[in-house]
């Protein structure tokens, strides 16, 4: 992977400088010693990508944009429709790249639409996405006018399907993604204006594990923004499924909201505030051409779709948006 690290240069005063002193040799590091077996047919497939110059790129609509239909001709459009399905599946999206939509299993921009109106502007900030997928919400961010946007996802898949998009736009734009962890941050960076975490949460073994790295990469004052399953009930009510939820294995702890809010205070966050609870349905998470492995109704007891196969309530997600204390 070729990275352009000369805009690390700018940061010499800034909280970040710690990290980016490391950041390119653990980069490096982990397309070194840990690639994936398929790391070959995704390089093969960003290197039959072809060199356009695209007339339009737009990142605020729900389908993130670069090029039109006019830019390239049918074989070319084919070219690229067979090297982006050599990175299926598309997990989050959609895009759309020289008139090609790429339809992902995930209407991203629902989510996106749920919490932009609902969280401090992105202008000028600097942000990190932790356990991003493939970056869509990056650009969505960037397009809310962030200084620069760092993801962080560990998934080699979602790093290549992340260049695929890029190489058609170039370097120009203060958007990257790099295949780590949170944990791979420096404890206690205190860099970042506007922390989010997606989807990540109910992954985590250890959420007070996951608060606490969540509080650290933030400056005083910044914002976290939460997204994760919940469930119905009240205060100290927590969902420990017994072995997989909704066919996922690494599901650990789906607490009610009142019980997040608890654990956030806990850890040291303020002013919490519940943005959205919403119920997710086979419009916002589905298969199609893109991801053509099982999606959310293979998911849902067939016979009643407010519980999954295993019988637990059904996937709800709240948004909730909370402050760093000033100590």
């Amino acid at each position: 992977m070729n990275y352009d690290w000369d805009w690390c240069e700018a940061y010499g005063d800034h909280p970040l400088e710690r990290w980016l002193k490391e950041l390119p040799q653990q980069v490096e590091r982990v397309w070194r010693e840990q690639t994936h077996g398929d790391i070959h047919k995704w390089r093969e497939a960003l290197a039959r990508l072809p060199d356009i110059p695209v007339s339009k790129v737009d990142f605020r609509s729900a389908k993130v944009q670069a090029g039109e239909m006019a830019d390239c001709d049918d074989p070319t459009r084919s070219q690229i429709v067979d090297a982006l399905q050599q990175l299926h599946p598309w997990r989050k999206g959609p895009y759309r790249i020289c008139g090609i939509d790429v339809d992902t299993e995930w209407r991203s921009d629902l989510k996106w639409d749920r919490l932009v109106e609902q969280i401090s502007p992105l202008k000028n900030r600097t942000v990190l996405d932790v356990g991003c997928g493939n970056g869509y919400h990056l650009w969505r961010i960037h397009g809310e006018g962030a200084m620069r946007v760092i993801g962080i996802d560990p998934t080699q898949l979602f790093n290549m399907q992340f260049e695929a998009f890029k190489h058609f736009l170039g370097n120009g734009y203060p958007v990257h993604l790099f295949p780590l962890g949170i944990e791979d941050l420096p404890a206690e960076l205190k860099a970042f204006d506007t922390v989010f975490s997606m989807g990540v949460f109910y992954h985590r073994q250890s959420p007070f594990s996951h608060l606490t790295e969540l509080m650290g990469a933030l400056r005083k004052e910044g914002e976290l923004v939460l997204e994760t399953l919940v469930i119905e009930g009240g205060d100290r009510e927590v969902l420990v499924p017994e072995n997989r939820y909704a066919k996922m294995r690494n599901v650990w702890f789906i607490p009610t909201v009142e019980t997040l809010k608890g654990w956030m205070k806990r850890s040291g966050f303020s002013d919490i505030r519940l943005v959205d609870i919403s119920t997710t349905t086979t419009d916002e998470q589905r298969s199609t051409e893109w991801m053509r492995f099982e999606s959310l109704q293979d998911y849902l007891d067939p016979r009643n779709p407010d519980l999954t196969v295993e019988g637990y309530p059904a996937p709800r997600r709240a948004i909730l948006v909370a402050k760093k204390g000033r100590g």
